[in-house]
Order: C-alpha cells, then sequence, then structure tokens
C-alpha cells in the first residue's frame, strides 16, 4: 500500500492579472506529473504562478477520497522575466516555455477559470471547440461568465476554453440560466 503524501499547492500564487515592466506570462510546459512540483519550487523562489485543479472523488473500498487533479497537465502558468526564466531552467522540472502573445486574453481566460473554481462550480477537462455556440450564463454562482457550448442539444455543458493550449474546461450549468450570443469559429491566420 502506497504511503505518499499527495502534493498540495496552492491553485494561485501571487495575483492574475497583467504584468507591468518586463514581465509577462508564460506558459511553462513541465515534464510528466511536475507541474505541483514546479509550482512549489516557484512559489518558494517567489514567483507568481497560476495552476488550474479540479477535485476528483473516488471510492475505494468504500471510502471516498477526495484529491487535487491539475486541469492541463504539464502545464503551469507562470508571470515571468528573463531572470525568472533562467530560476525555473535550473528547477530540473522544464520542458520549455511558450510565449503568450495575447496576454489580456489569456489572463481573461485564467481569470475565468479561478473564479468558477472560487464558486465552487463543477469542472472537469474537456475537448476544446473550434465551432460552436458562444454563451452568457445569465444566472447561478457562475452569472456573467462567458463560455462555448458544442450545440443546442448539449447546453449543460459550457466549455470555459484556453486557446493557446487548445484545451477547455467543462462547467455544468442550467440550460435555463445561459443566453445564446451567437455562432463562434475559431479562424487560422497563416
Amino acid at each position: 500500500m502506497a504511503t505518499n503524501k499527495p502534493v498540495r499547492v496552492p491553485e494561485l500564487f501571487g495575483e492574475l492579472q497583467l504584468c507591468t515592466g518586463e514581465k509577462s506570462w508564460f506558459v511553462v510546459h513541465t515534464k510528466p506529473r511536475c507541474e505541483k512540483k514546479l509550482a512549489d519550487y516557484t512559489k518558494r523562489n517567489g514567483i507568481s504562478y497560476y495552476l488550474p485543479q479540479f477535485t476528483d472523488k473516488r471510492v475505494y473500498q468504500r471510502r471516498k477520497v477526495e484529491f487535487d487533479k491539475v486541469l492541463f497537465p504539464s502545464y503551469l502558468f507562470v508571470a515571468m522575466d528573463y531572470m525568472t526564466k533562467q530560476i525555473l531552467t535550473i528547477s530540473g522540472y522544464v520542458v520549455g516555455f511558450i510565449l503568450v502573445p495575447a496576454q489580456a486574453e489569456l489572463i481573461g481566460e485564467l481569470r475565468a477559470i479561478y473564479y468558477g473554481r472560487e464558486k465552487k462550480a463543477e469542472m472537469k477537462p474537456g475537448l476544446w471547440l473550434d465551432k460552436g455556440l458562444e454563451v452568457l450564463i445569465t444566472s447561478g454562482p457562475l452569472k456573467g461568465m462567458q463560455g462555448i457550448v458544442e450545440n443546442h442539444t448539449k447546453l449543460s455543458e459550457v466549455r470555459l476554453q484556453v486557446n493557446i493550449l487548445r484545451q477547455a474546461v467543462i462547467v455544468k450549468v442550467e440550460p435555463a440560466s445561459l443566453k445564446i450570443l451567437g455562432e463562434y469559429e475559431v479562424v487560422e491566420i497563416e
């Protein structure tokens, strides 16, 4: 029987806002299953990060166990400059860095996920959509959030998308609390 304690790290260290000066947000690609270790390393070095997580529930021999899993495996969002990049590279957990050209868009997407977690919304990883319906949640704890639904038959599954990773988070909502804003489609620019 395994006796390893689960690694618990706060989801957010610092603030989820646009950076000023030389710092900007990057997506750090980590080695497999090293997201929480790198988050702990960044926290110990005073570096702001965001590691989206969700709570998974399992039953083992009539025992209910809850644990936090990473929403986007092998990715950590970090606010950094050149020196911070060097510090993270030394950690041994980093595979590479993804430059984020649309900083405001990324912060908006991450804030939506963080806000959903703060409101205790049920979240789970989902497929990223390049076509669908854009919706606005008009009531409930997630009021004011925008997301994407696949089609009219799946209105209860709103996706909060992180476009730079092409991944999404599914949030369960009541279809009556949605307002359809229109068609959504990603247009690739070559």
